[in-house]
């Protein structure tokens, strides 16, 4: 007896977990990757030169609006804007909505479904028909075939219908629900979600992608505008120069040679000055598109350069698994195509039905919804595939080799972050190393041009050596500048290789700022500085910003002032 109750403890657990469904998707777990407990490039001793430090606990770690780091406010109020107005950015956010929606599709799969269809019909049938089989009319609804009464007749009796034009009428009913035994629904829901998790976590990707272009971008317009104002800074130097020689001239003591190669070198550097807009202009247009307006309608007004480069917090390898929107993404696909084994392996088993249908049908509309023209069918039906010639099985290999594509390519992504950060560190690092011996470089050609000078204009020295000594030191000038941007590229990059701010705790965050974006549909409005007029480029620079350098030591008795003819055009 005791055996008995156990037995059929037993068989009632059974039947409950057999109610309750099972599912056959694999148990799922992040896959496990390689980590190190700190980065190679993170030498101990960084320090603010470098551009990083070790990071601390929270108070360190990178902020949201990671730009204001910089201390630049046009560069805020154009960061701001990109989650707004960038098309890349509501493209995004509309990828998300569409996965969201199919998530609620597939959520509506686990309700019975009912639908109404009424109908009327007038027909006609045949004088064959009539008299085949005592003349009753059949109408098929729901899967269930009925004969139709005419007013007033027994229920019971079958009333003939002659091959005179008729009305039939109908109102059916109909409801359907399948049971998810084997949890193929349940594993659709949990697919569908998981890819729009990832579409979110896409979302912020795309907007830290964005965010990080475009202060890129606004950085090397201001290295554009740099480079511009020491070119300007050096024409006014070649211009004092070429006066002194054509001073010398006059007085007998030079020749017409180093005037030719004095204006050689001067018409040179003013031709690279008005290549510096080239540039200027399309990191000015690009940021333009970044912020959604039309470049035309957009310009950027010079600004001398001068931001400091900020110290960077890092931690260690293992917080990019909670910090980076791509791996986010590439771990929720994986969960994903976990899910998808699950609907693959349930296809194996039957799937059952419960359907059932009723209404009425009368030739008469007046009676109708009466008792005796009430039609009804109910029942289950349980499907299963006898023969499919191995889809299935096919189907489930490809789910499988979907999931084990997806894991090595979350592998894959992990090991690119690792790559990213360890490349960002090494270079600011190396290039902080490096910005000092260009600057010592820039030092030691300017005090070659003031030797030069004076030997030259003491008769001693060749001016040839002077053009040398100029050009050496514009060459140090712009390397040096160019180390600069590289920093600041490097710096930047590596906030967007540290994850930007974003964590795996904000992906509901995400989610929710996606479903309802800000000012939606508006049109983007230009920020306050650049609501004027456009100005082409290059922008005008401030009065007093263009001044020789002393590196010359002359003065006007030794210069002259050059006739008007004899000007540099």
């Amino acid at each position: 007896m005791k055996r008995m109750n156990t037995y059929r403890r037993w068989v009632s657990a059974a039947s409950l977990s057999l109610l309750g469904g099972c599912n056959f998707a694999p148990h799922y777990d992040p896959p496990k990757t390689d980590s190190t407990p700190v980065f190679k490039e993170a030498v101990p001793g960084g320090d603010a030169a470098q551009g990083w430090k070790i990071a601390e606990p929270r108070d360190a770690s990178i902020r949201n609006n990671w730009w204001e780091v910089y201390g630049d406010p046009q560069l805020n109020d154009l960061e701001a804007r990109v989650a707004i107005s960038n098309q890349t950015i509501v493209a995004a956010e509309a990828s998300y909505r569409a996965a969201h929606a199919l998530v609620l599709e597939a959520q509506a799969q686990l309700f019975p479904t009912l639908s109404v269809a009424p109908g009327v019909t007038r027909e006609k049938s045949s004088a064959a028909l009539v008299g085949l089989g005592g003349g009753a009319t059949g109408t098929t609804i729901g899967g269930a075939t009925t004969t139709v009464p005419t007013a007033g007749a027994a229920a019971s009796t079958p009333q003939s219908i002659s091959a005179s034009t008729h009305n039939i009428f109908t109102f059916p009913l109909e409801a359907s629900y399948q049971i998810d035994l084997w949890g193929s629904i349940r594993n659709t829901v949990a697919e569908n979600r998981y890819a729009a998790q990832a579409s979110a976590a896409q979302l912020a990707n795309a907007l830290l992608s964005t965010q990080t272009t475009l202060a890129q971008d606004y950085f090397q317009l201001r290295v554009a505008d740099e480079q511009r104002r020491i070119l300007d800074v050096t024409v006014a130097d070649f211009q004092a120069s070429l006066r002194l020689v054509r001073t010398l001239l006059d007085s007998g003591v030079d020749s017409e040679a180093d005037v030719a190669s004095a204006e050689t070198q001067l018409e040179s550097a003013m031709a690279q000055a008005t290549d510096a807009g080239v540039a200027r202009a399309e990191f000015e247009h690009a940021i333009a598109v970044l912020i959604g307006v039309p470049p035309a309608q957009f310009s950027i007004p010079y600004k001398r350069l001068n931001q400091q480069l900020p110290p960077i917090p890092v931690g260690v390898p293992s917080d990019l698994l909670e910090r980076r929107p791509d791996i986010a993404a590439a771990e929720r696909q994986v969960a994903e195509t976990n899910a998808q084994i699950g609907v693959a392996r349930a296809a194996f088993f039957p799937s059952l039905t419960l359907s059932a249908s009723g209404g009425y049908e009368s030739t008469a509309l007046s009676g109708l919804f009466s008792a005796p023209n009430l039609f009804w069918s109910a029942g289950p039906s349980l499907a299963e595939y006898i023969f499919d010639g191995g889809a299935r099985r096919a189907a489930l290999a490809q789910a499988r080799a979907l999931n084990d594509n997806q894991v090595a390519t979350y592998r894959q992504t992990v090991l690119s972050a690792f790559q990213s950060v360890e490349d960002n560190l090494a270079a600011l690092r190396i290039l902080s190393t490096e910005v000092g011996q260009a600057h010592k470089a820039t030092v030691s050609a300017q005090r070659a041009v003031e030797l030069t000078v004076v030997l030259f204009r003491n008769g001693v020295d060749s001016y040839v050596n002077v053009i040398v000594a100029q050009d050496a030191f514009l060459t140090a000038r712009e390397t040096e500048l160019g180390i600069l941007l590289r920093q600041f590229t490097a710096s930047v990059s590596l906030i967007n290789a540290l994850g930007g701010g974003w964590a795996t705790s904000q992906l509901d965050q995400t989610e929710r700022l996606a479903m309802h974006p800000v000012d939606a549909g508006k049109a983007p409005v230009l920020p306050a500085e650049n609501a004027g007029p456009a100005v082409p480029n290059p922008p005008p620079m401030p009065p007093g910003e263009i001044q020789p350098d002393d590196i010359i030591k002359q003065n006007d008795a030794d210069i002259g002032v050059a006739p008007a003819d004899r000007s540099p055009k």
